[in-house]
């Protein structure tokens, strides 16, 4: 096989259209005539239709009643006629797919020419004969003339056809090879984005670590977890009196059991934080002490039913609560939540909290930033491959029909 020729993109359309103009162009300049013909043909059918519409006026005019009917009928055939061939449009143009609606437009107007035919004749016989055969040559020749302009497109024209659509491959491949330079340069300002916010997220990390380093913070921290731990204990310490604190409260709205409403109000924060809740009270916690005797009280009185299992449970919690079992974690909450405020009053915790909340709202601003850069990169990644492949596939389809009209062996160069 001989070696390819190597044709710029950028001269493509111009090669093409020399290396084919010898068969090309007398297919245009026949196309051209045919599309002067075509427009003799319409015009003549036009004007037997104003014939007809001239002379069944005239005959109207007469009002002569014998043939006033016939008259009417060739007047509305003629005007609907003449008005299907002025929608048809007849252009210039000698582009493949031009010519080829040009030629569907010319089949629909002779189906509808001839059903207006069939339609009115039988309602005009048989008056008017001589300008009806007039009319029914210039139809048939622009039927005919139809028939052959097909089969021109059909067999002859299709050459027209393959360069035109050689240029319009070239029209895409140039516009995909415009996006696709356009989505590197994305893809590159996203990919550099990421970088800098990758590294921008690092050193905001870092400068928390060495915040939240720093003895003072150190210390509270510490402080918290010691809190966590303490309220952890004091809800384990109730877990088997939740369920009834909440049946006791229901009841009490409900007006079935008496309860103060300061201890409904007390039993509400022991629901919500049983640590501070506990911390708030007096030594012994005698609001907690007074809510578990109306507890016993009431699961006494039988109206408050629990499950057996469950009965058990509260009952050994309750003991343990009026047996002072939670008078060591208050004291150790009180020291706890003590020591805390302490070390929140100081100035420098302050500075260094700000400093530690700016930077994690900072961080996760950033953090945010980056899953949006991270997702947009990988779309645009995937644009890039899908633009490869559609550049290859228009090289690959340029590449095979540059044989067809110039039977040389074409490869395309593109851009760099």
């Amino acid at each position: 096989m001989s070696q390819p020729l190597h044709v710029q993109l950028s001269e493509v359309k111009e090669w093409l259209n020399k290396e084919a103009a010898s068969q090309i162009e007398p297919l245009q300049s026949k196309a051209t005539s045919m599309l002067k013909e075509l427009r003799e043909r319409v015009d003549d059918t036009t004007d037997g239709a104003q014939k007809i519409l001239s002379n069944s006026q005239n005959e109207m005019d007469k009002n002569n009643p014998k043939t006033y009917r016939f008259s009417r009928n060739a007047s509305k055939f003629a005007e609907n006629l003449i008005d299907t061939l002025k929608a048809l449009k007849v252009s210039e143009s000698v582009q493949y797919e031009s010519l080829q609606a040009l030629c569907d437009d010319l089949e629909k107007t002779n189906a509808n020419i001839d059903q207006l035919r069939r339609s009115a004749y039988p309602y005009i016989s048989p008056y008017f004969i001589f300008d009806r055969r007039r009319l029914d040559v210039f139809a048939k020749r622009l039927f005919d003339m139809t028939k052959e302009f097909r089969n021109f497109l059909t067999t002859k024209y299709v050459i027209v056809k393959t360069i035109d659509e050689a240029h319009s491959t070239v029209d895409k491949l140039v516009q995909t090879l415009n996006e696709t330079k356009q989505n590197e340069s994305n893809l590159k300002q996203a990919e550099a984005k990421m970088r800098n916010l990758e590294r921008e997220i690092s050193e905001t990390k870092e400068k928390l670590v060495q915040i939240r380093s720093k003895a003072e913070l150190d210390e509270l921290v510490k402080l918290d977890q010691n809190i966590n731990e303490l309220r952890t204990k004091v809800k384990h310490d109730l877990r088997y009196l939740q369920k009834p604190f909440y049946k006791l409260q229901s009841l009490s709205r409900a007006s079935e059991v008496a309860v103060p409403p300061d201890e409904i109000r007390k039993l509400e924060e022991y629901l919500a934080d049983p640590l501070l809740s506990l911390v708030n009270e007096d030594d012994g916690a005698p609001t907690l002490r007074s809510i578990v005797v109306k507890l016993e009280a009431t699961i006494d009185q039988g109206k408050l039913k629990l499950k057996s299992t469950r009965l058990r449970k509260a009952q050994d919690q309750v003991k343990a609560v009026l047996g002072g079992t939670l008078g060591p974690l208050q004291k150790q909450g009180r020291e706890a939540l003590a020591q805390r405020r302490q070390i929140l009053s100081s100035e420098t915790v302050k500075s260094l909290q700000n400093e530690s909340a700016q930077l994690q709202k900072q961080l996760e601003s950033m953090q945010r930033d980056y899953e949006l850069v991270t997702q947009q990169t990988k779309t645009l990644k995937n644009d890039q491959i899908k633009l490869n492949e559609k550049t290859d596939y228009l090289k690959k389809e340029l590449e095979r029909k540059a044989p067809q009209l110039t039977r040389k062996n074409v490869q395309i160069s593109l851009p760099s």
